[in-house]
């Protein structure tokens, strides 16, 4: 039973899109204001697999920065890119008004499971990076985090000696992958709290808009489906109406759920649509209008 009128105090959002296309410019942007009443935290922009969206994500903040009251952030990778490439990216985003950085090392250039080879002249991994772009500036650095194991780390114990790397080279916030069983994520931050590693991991929370895109991309990054989640979305896909109500129902479950054991923020992967992540933080009685006294 969902029962976020108990206590919805202090919860804050976070929201991620990825840059538009020309064709797509308006709806990005009508998004955009939807969204902006819900007075997120922060609002990031991805960057595509080896800065080949590096213009458009540029474009994207300077206009978040100078159009709208949110907080832009954003996302950086070292793939295929010297050292001095990579920088020169910080240095713009941060003359855009950008004051944080999203920090990934990105996925190789076949794909996830293939080997990742570091540009000769670029930085190593996510550590190295952060590093150097806290050596830029005064900049607020987050990370990735993986609750079900990265696709490339023999262990969670791998992953969790990157992510104290991490921590200990500046970074403050650790953004999870999205996922569907909460006790991985659960189970993440206590190894983190135990380890000591002194950093905020946040849930990513992924709003199913199709069941079958979702299950394939799960396959590809290691993310569990459990059964029960095909079986809510089973005949559905000529029913977009009772398609968006059960997929809204079922992240509002996940996230509070994941709130009465303790979590205050929640990053929603957008996928560039307000209609779901709008109602779910309605849910969570944020965005509601206030009337003049």
């Amino acid at each position: 039973m969902i029962a976020f009128a108990e206590d919805v105090s202090g919860i804050t959002v976070s929201f991620e899109f990825f840059p538009p296309k020309g064709d797509a410019q308006e709806s990005f942007w009508s998004t955009i204001a939807k969204l902006e009443t819900v007075n997120p935290s922060f609002v990031s922009v991805t960057y595509g697999a080896g800065g080949t969206t590096r213009d458009r994500t540029l474009e994207t903040v300077r206009r978040i920065a100078s159009e709208t009251a949110l907080r832009p952030a954003a996302h950086l990778t070292c793939v295929g890119a010297s050292k001095a490439e990579v920088n020169a990216a910080v240095n713009d985003f941060a003359a855009a008004g950008v004051r944080h950085i999203v920090a990934l090392r990105g996925d190789p250039p076949g794909g996830v499971g293939t080997r990742f080879t570091p540009h000769p002249d670029g930085y190593r991994n996510a550590a190295d990076l952060v590093r150097g772009i806290r050596q830029l500036g005064d900049f607020e650095v987050s990370v990735s985090a993986y609750p079900e194991r990265h696709p490339e780390s023999v262990s969670i114990e791998e992953d969790l000696a990157f992510m104290a790397d991490k921590a200990e080279h500046g970074a403050t916030r650790a953004i999870s992958q999205f996922f569907f069983h909460n006790p991985f994520f659960l189970r993440l931050r206590d190894r983190i709290a135990a380890r000591g590693i002194d950093i905020e991991l946040v849930p990513g929370i992924l709003p199913i808009t199709s069941f079958a895109r979702v299950s394939e991309f799960a396959a590809k990054c290691g993310a569990h489906v459990p059964p029960a989640l095909a079986t809510r979305f089973a005949g559905l896909d000529d029913e977009p109406e009772t398609r968006k109500l059960v997929a809204a129902m079922v992240a509002a479950e996940q996230v509070d759920a994941l709130r009465r054991e303790g979590v205050k923020h929640f990053h929603f992967y957008t996928l560039n649509r307000a209609d779901l992540v709008y109602a779910i933080c309605r849910v969570l009685g944020l965005g509601a209008e206030k009337k003049a006294a």
